[in-house]
């Protein structure tokens, strides 16, 4: 398999940064990632695993190997009358298999279409959009684990999942890459969601009483596409941000200054405040520095006009989060994984 030397990263981050690998490989097979492991094992490489590259922020060049995952193949497990089980490859488009699982007549993934990424990623962050998470149709991933390049199943409760959070992001950080994710879809009887977000008055606008699981992909879709920019018109990873969750107490003390306030209820009784209803009503909407700047129609999505580096996106992050926690005492989280530094120790 080729090994690329100072490799150019631009057209593998959708910030579309010119950063360089100092080596690249593509995996398009178990085969091919066993080799780049021991290819960095013997060079003592740092690694570095990209999907869509959606999620990332370089700071730098990358001095260590880049894996890109194209592990391809989409194939149904098991099925009954009501349910299958059908399983991905890391490398699949994750809009794209949604899809596809669509086209088959199968629910469940329709809240979360048009997300950018790879199958192999989207667990790792536990991707959620419209009231639906990952984990609410997860079964198991499939993981080779770095030190030994041994497979390893890891169950939906084994990936101990949170608010974009999983074992993979934090106890198991680095240990681990994805290969697979298989999930839990049904073939009827679905269990539509409607009532997040502005879904419902999408299908009204469309005179839809009566949806079905492609009516809601298909208001998902429009109503990402009117908010969020496409990628390849203006480079940006998507939600730079996580929403904050608030007790709530602090929620009725934000209210009380700010009736207007966005937030919805957690399972464990605190508050989720919408994170770009606090970008945008502390004013950052729209603003720019240069070539680094937040969207016009989303203040929760970050962009490059054209020539930003990583770390003018990183020091615009800076100021709106200690701007945030200025104005309303809450501290923002990233959701991105920025590249080239503890993003913990800045």
């Amino acid at each position: 398999m080729e090994i690329r030397e100072n490799y150019s990263l631009k057209y593998y981050n959708t910030f579309r940064l010119s950063v360089v690998a100092r080596y690249f490989i593509e995996a398009k097979s178990l085969e091919d990632l066993q080799f780049a492991l021991d290819f960095a094992k013997e060079k003592s490489l740092q690694l570095l695993f990209l999907g869509g590259g959606s999620n990332v922020l370089f700071l730098d060049n990358f001095d260590g190997l880049v894996i890109k995952l194209s592990l391809k193949g989409i194939s149904i497990v098991k099925e009954t009358e009501d349910i299958v089980w059908i399983k991905a490859m890391a490398g699949e488009n994750w809009h794209q298999f949604v899809l596809s699982t669509l086209d088959k007549g199968f629910g469940g993934l329709e809240n979360l279409s048009l997300i950018p990424g790879n199958v192999g990623t989207a667990p790792m962050q536990n991707i959620g959009a419209y009231g639906v998470e990952i984990k609410d149709t997860l079964i198991e991933v499939e993981a080779l684990k770095i030190l030994d390049n041994t497979i390893h199943i890891f169950s939906k409760e084994a990936c101990r999942f949170g608010y974009r959070e999983s074992i993979f992001k934090n106890e198991e950080k680095g240990n681990f890459v994805l290969v697979s994710a298989t999930f839990e879809l049904t073939k009827r009887s679905h269990q539509l969601k409607t009532s997040y977000g502005a879904i419902q008055q999408e299908l009204t606008l469309e005179g839809i009483s009566t949806p079905t699981i492609k009516d809601i992909s298909s208001a998902v879709i429009k109503i990402r596409q009117s908010k969020l920019p496409d990628p390849d018109v203006i480079p940006n990873s998507g939600s730079f941000f996580k929403n904050p969750s608030v007790s709530v107490e602090k929620y009725r003390e934000l209210q009380t200054s700010y009736p207007e306030i966005v937030a919805y209820p957690n399972a464990d009784g605190s508050m989720k405040i919408a994170a770009g209803w606090l970008i945008e009503n502390a004013g950052w909407k729209g603003k720019r520095f240069g070539d680094a700047g937040v969207h016009a129609k989303q203040a929760l999505v970050l962009v490059n006009y054209g020539n930003a580096t990583g770390e003018e996106i990183y020091k615009l992050s800076e100021k709106i989060v200690t701007d945030i926690y200025a104005k309303y005492g809450i501290y923002m989280e990233r959701e991105v994984n920025v590249i080239g530094c503890d993003e913990n120790a800045r």
